[in-house]
């Protein structure tokens, strides 16, 4: 069993920054594709980014040039660096782990 554990959200004023990590408790982390999601109130869940286990990334059209997607196999952890928040990122992000592990979530309110 895969235990993944998100941190880093919090209230942040429009056009600041935060970075989100997860780290995960498997030993062959490298080898997994993972990806961050989220979940506005009263919308479903979306993905946010992606990243394969050779690094090739992938961002949603609303989050490109804004978020980045990383990982370090040693820790591992993979993260998401967050610029130039918009209140429309407002939401709960969760990590996911090779599309059948999740974490816990962590909120993220971007409000002045």
């Amino acid at each position: 069993q895969v235990q993944l554990v998100e941190s880093g959200g919090g209230l942040v004023q429009p056009g600041g920054s935060l970075r989100l990590s997860c780290a995960a408790s498997t030993n062959i982390f490298s080898i997994y594709f993972l990806t961050w999601y989220r979940q506005a109130p009263g919308k479903e869940r979306e993905l946010v980014a992606s990243i394969t286990s050779g690094g090739s990334t992938n961002y949603a059209d609303s989050v490109k040039g804004r978020f980045t997607i990383s990982r370090d196999n040693a820790k591992k952890t993979v993260y998401l660096q967050m610029n130039s928040l918009k209140p429309e990122d407002t939401a709960v992000y969760y990590c996911n782990l090779a599309g059948g592990y999740w974490g816990q979530g962590t909120q993220v309110t971007v409000s002045s």
